[in-house]
């Protein structure tokens, strides 16, 4: 099955730019016509730069080629959606890691406080020790002197 395209329409469906396509014209890897001052462009099945669908759709009528163009739009548009998506997820997953090291720096805060804190405790519970043995002390002496005096 071949179909003639013009140098437009397979440029449309191959995605080459027309300097790729004269080129490959001029090194004989895609069949060319000339025919009143217009270059077709033999297009067969096994064609490595054009899928088989796509070769179809060209031969069939209009609606077929809008339908194709408002897939091709969709799925512009669905790159475009994703692109935004994948920015998005990006912009969060950068707010979430500055978070994460926000609350780490929190946390090594609260653990040096919780340090500091445990020592004045410490040191406090062993002045209040030396408090009441000093308190023991004193009050036996004067509980021995009462002793002696009765």
């Amino acid at each position: 099955m071949k179909t003639l395209l013009t140098i437009e329409e397979f440029e449309k469906i191959s995605g080459k730019n027309k300097q790729e396509i004269l080129s490959l014209c001029r090194e004989k890897k895609l069949k060319c016509k000339k025919s009143e001052g217009i270059i077709y462009i033999e297009v067969e099945n096994n064609n490595k730069l054009i899928p088989l669908n796509e070769v179809e759709i060209v031969k069939s009528d209009d609606i077929a080629k809008k339908t194709l163009a408002t897939f091709l739009t969709m799925h512009e548009k669905v790159l475009m959606s994703k692109d935004e998506t994948i920015e998005a997820l990006k912009e969060e997953n950068k707010f979430l890691k500055e978070s994460i090291y926000s609350i780490q720096e929190v946390y090594e805060d609260a653990q040096e406080t919780i340090k500091r804190l445990q020592k004045q405790l410490e040191i406090t519970q062993n002045e209040l020790e030396f408090c009441r043995k000093k308190y023991k002390l004193m009050w036996g002496r004067v509980l021995k002197k009462e002793e002696e005096n009765n």
